[in-house]
């Protein structure tokens, strides 16, 4: 369950500090969001895949490390991708 490469183009258009950034936090975390999203609606459907949910969990976790790491360097680069990414509502 990979994101589509179109869509990870425009996210790194969007998060990026230039067009080749895919290690900044921001990205990843915006990477990582869409990943969740994905595999959110696949659960839907298929209930009983308890293998894809270890993914997921670790994914959310991953997520979850970048966003601490984030809000101690550069709050206010993480209250902007709270609010973009919907993550928190």
């Amino acid at each position: 369950m990979a994101v589509a490469k179109q869509q990870k183009e425009n996210i790194l258009k969007k998060f990026g500090r230039n067009e080749l950034d895919t290690g900044s936090s921001e990205v990843q975390v915006a990477l990582l969001t869409a990943k969740i999203n994905e595999m959110s609606s696949h659960f839907t459907t298929h209930k009983k895949d308890f293998h894809g949910v270890r993914g997921l969990m670790k994914a959310v976790n991953q997520r979850r490390k970048l966003l601490d790491y984030l809000k101690r360097v550069d709050t206010k680069k993480y209250e902007g991708l709270i609010k973009e990414l919907e993550i928190r509502k």
